[in-house]
């Protein structure tokens, strides 16, 4: 065990001052400096900041040349009221750590603990902690900074933790394991009237009112086909808040949800033909656009078995687990530039589920997926 007790009980500690602090996407300042002073004292090679956003990556460098390995966590909360009456609960109003990045956070900061003592014999470690995972932006802007292209790894590794899995047992399997997904806004927009004349104006009411089940009707098949596709509406809002005045605008939002990207072009598409085919008949004209863009995430064999034969260095039980989720992940864009593997480390099969308001991560994991990360870098790095 290269953590020791002493280890463990700080890096608990930093999780829940972590925890009581948190930052949502795009907002991770002073989350960032938090995580900047637990890294200093480790002394690592290099310190990069400012990385996508806020991102911070800790480079340990070995004495030969060698593969780049990066292990990556996230730094941002959510923006839900946290409900627990913990002692290190969140103390920001309408923002909470429930879906575990706090723990995360902290494991990697125990990877780190290790690799300051024992630097690699070859090649890199680099600790990634991601901006802006929850929008699925903050991938796309750490690999477009300029300061990452000195980074680029050969292999790429991250944890989630999973509520519904026997806590500290491990999922993982090979290709898809996070499904791709997308926020559809579609803007259907018709003429204003009086509230006294509607039919001198074109309201969007009939055709929102098709067009929300329609959507809905979509999806269909199983998680584990490469078929699936799922919609769920999320929000909708027509004309004003008053009585006066006949809506002529309105807005649909929905969740697109797909095992492949290429069933995500698909349902795209079938999406926005429906809204235009709605509309059409209700003279209404139609606007489109997208948000919170995540790639599917997918397992590479040959990352994979780096992590099995960690996992069994390390006599932690694992199998297919409850894989593939439909949630989605923003470490997909990682192995799209190189081989790169998630594995799920359970949080209790009664645990309170990710985004829920009284979710919190189990202490108990920090040193198990500390454990997982430091084995892949010395079988890889030595």
């Amino acid at each position: 065990m290269f953590l020791s007790e002493r280890d463990l009980a700080d890096l608990v500690e930093f999780r829940h001052e972590l925890h009581r602090y948190p930052e949502i996407s795009g907002q991770e300042r002073e989350t960032a400096q938090r995580v900047a002073a637990f890294l200093q004292p480790m002394q690592p090679d290099e310190l990069i900041t400012g990385l996508g956003g806020h991102g911070i990556a800790a480079v340990f460098q070995g004495a030969e040349p060698g593969p780049t390995v990066l292990f990556r966590c996230e730094l941002d909360a959510l923006p839900i009221e946290e409900l627990s009456d913990l002692p290190y609960k969140s103390t920001i109003s309408g923002r909470g750590h429930l879906c575990g990045h706090d723990g995360h956070m902290a494991t990697l900061a125990g990877l780190a603990l290790g690799l300051a003592r024992q630097r690699p014999a070859s090649g890199r470690g680099i600790l990634l902690f991601q901006p802006a995972e929850e929008t699925g932006a903050g991938a796309a802007a750490v690999i477009a900074d300029p300061k990452f292209a000195s980074l680029r790894p050969d292999v790429s590794f991250a944890l989630h933790n999973a509520p519904g899995q026997p806590l500290g047992t491990v999922g993982l399997v090979e290709g898809p394991v996070n499904c791709a997904s997308r926020g559809i806004r579609i803007a259907l927009g018709g003429k204003t009237a009086h509230a006294s004349l509607p039919q001198s104006g074109l309201s969007p009411m009939p055709a929102i009112a098709q067009l929300m089940p329609a959507l809905s009707r979509l999806g269909g098949g199983d998680i584990t086909d490469t078929d699936f596709a799922m919609v769920t509406v999320t929000h909708c809002r027509m004309g004003e808040p008053t009585f006066g005045v006949a809506p002529g605008y309105a807005e649909v939002w929905a969740t697109l949800r797909t095992l492949t990207d290429a069933r995500m072009t698909w349902l795209c598409a079938e999406a926005e033909k429906l809204a235009h085919t709605t509309a059409e008949p209700f003279g209404l004209t139609v606007g489109i656009a997208y948000d919170d863009i995540f790639l599917q995430c997918e397992n590479a064999p040959e990352a994979v078995a780096h992590l099995r034969d960690a996992l069994d260095a390390e006599g932690i039980p694992h199998g297919r687990g409850n894989l593939p989720m439909r949630g989605s992940e923003d470490f997909g864009r990682f192995g799209a530039h190189a081989p790169a593997a998630m594995f799920f480390l359970g949080s209790g099969e009664n645990h309170p589920r990710l985004h829920n308001p009284d979710y919190d991560f189990p202490d108990a994991l920090i040193g198990i997926g500390a454990r997982v990360f430091m084995r892949v870098a010395r079988n890889i790095l030595g």
